[in-house]
C-alpha cells in the first residue's frame, strides 16, 4: 500500500475505519491470496457482513484474526493496530495504564494486549552470531535492603547482593560494515559454566572473537578466540570490552525502572523480547518496525489463563 501511515497520528486516523484496518492486515498476512489457517486450502467463499471466509475444503469458517495473537479478542483491529504501533516504537516501552487511557480500554485489557504483542516480537531465530561478539550477564530485581522484612523472609533473601534476583544472559554481535549490532538475550537460572557455555556455543559461530568479563564460567571455550577484561582494574583494553552489551542492559533496566516500575519474574522474558526487538530494529523507521511486528503475529497464540498461571518465580517482584 502506497498510502500506509508513517507516524502515530496518521496510523490512528488511518486505522480508525475498521474495514481499512481489516483489509490492511489481510493484505499483509496473505499477500499471495487468502489461505485457510486450518487446512491450508485456497478455495473459499467470503461472508461480507461478518468479514469471515468459509473454506471449501474443510468447511471451517475463519477470520483474519484466527491463528494470530488477535484470535478471540473482542477488541477491534482499529484499536489493536495503533497499540502495536505504540509499543513497537516507544524506546523505553509503554505502560498498560497509558495504553488503557489512549485506547479507552481497561488496564487489565491493555496489559493482556501488550503481552500478546510481546509474543509476536519474539523472534525465535536460529541465526547465529559471528565476528566480534560480547557476552555478559546481569541481575534484575529489587534490592533486599528496600524489601519489607516479611517479603525477605518469605523469599529467603539474606543480605544485599544478588540473592533473590533474576539472572539475564545476553550476547551482542558488534557492528560489522554496514550492519548494526544485534543482541540475543535469555533468562537463565544461574551463572555457572554448565549454564552459560552451552548458550554461547548454540548462538555463536565457532572461530568468532568472544569478549567477556573475568567471570570464571567463561573459561575453557577453545573453539572461540576468547579474550576477557577484568572490571576490577579496567573496563576497556583496545577492542576488548563488553560496553556494547552493558549499554543494552542500561536501556533495558531504564524501561523497567522508568516505565514498567515492576514486573513478575515469570514475565521477564517477555519484556526482554520487547526490548530486543526494538534494539535489533532501531535503524528502521516507525512504519517499518510496525510492519515487522505485524508480519510475525501469525502462528502465535497466548491465552489469558496461560499468562497468569503460577510458576516458581511468581512471587518474586522485580523493580529497581
Amino acid at each position: 500500500m502506497t498510502d500506509k501511515p508513517q507516524t502515530l497520528q496518521q496510523a490512528i486516523i488511518y486505522f480508525a475505519d475498521k474495514d481499512v484496518a481489516h483489509d490492511y492486515l489481510v493484505s499483509l498476512r496473505w499477500s499471495d491470496g487468502v489461505v485457510c489457517p486450518k487446512c491450508g486450502g485456497k478455495e473459499h467463499s467470503y461472508l461480507t457482513t461478518r468479514q469471515t471466509w468459509k473454506c471449501k475444503a474443510c468447511k471451517k469458517q475463519f477470520s483474519v484474526k484466527v491463528g494470530t495473537i488477535f484470535e478471540n479478542s473482542p477488541i477491534g483491529l482499529n484499536k489493536w493496530l495503533p497499540c502495536v504501533w505504540m509499543i513497537a516504537n516507544a524506546k523505553n516501552g509503554i505502560s498498560s495504564c497509558e495504553i488503557a487511557r489512549a485506547l479507552g480500554v481497561t488496564q487489565k485489557t491493555a496489559w493482556f494486549m501488550l503481552h500478546r504483542i510481546r509474543l509476536a516480537m519474539q523472534s525465535g531465530t536460529f541465526e547465529t552470531l559471528s565476528g566480534e561478539v560480547e557476552a555478559d550477564e546481569t541481575y534484575i530485581g529489587g534490592k533486599a535492603e528496600n524489601m519489607h522484612k516479611w517479603k525477605r523472609e518469605a523469599m529467603g533473601v539474606q543480605g544485599r547482593g544478588t540473592v533473590g534476583k533474576a539472572i539475564v544472559f545476553g550476547l551482542l554481535e558488534r557492528n560489522a560494515g554496514d550492519k548494526s549490532s544485534k543482541v540475543k538475550t535469555k533468562v537463565v537460572r544461574n551463572t555457572k559454566k554448565k549454564t552459560l557455555q552451552p548458550e554461547i556455543r548454540k548462538s555463536v559461530e565457532a572461530g568468532s572473537n568472544l569478549f567477556t568479563d573475568a567471570l570464571q564460567s567463561y573459561n575453557g571455550m577453545d573453539e572461540f578466540i576468547h579474550e576477557s577484561i577484568d572490571h576490577a582494574t579496567e573496563y576497556v583494553k583496545g577492542n576488548i570490552h563488553t560496553n556494547g552489551i552493558e549499554n543494552y542492559w542500561s536501556l533495558f533496566k531504564r524501561s523497567l525502572r522508568g516505565t514498567y516500575v515492576s514486573c513478575e519474574a515469570a514475565h521477564l522474558f517477555r519484556y526482554l523480547d520487547e526490548q530486543t526487538f526494538r534494539f535489533n530494529n532501531r535503524r528502521g523507521n516507525d512504519s517499518t518496525r510496525f510492519t515487522e511486528v505485524l508480519s510475525m503475529v501469525a502462528g502465535k497464540r497466548l491465552k489469558y489463563a496461560q499468562l497468569i498461571q503460577k510458576t516458581e518465580y511468581k512471587q518474586l517482584r522485580l523493580f529497581r
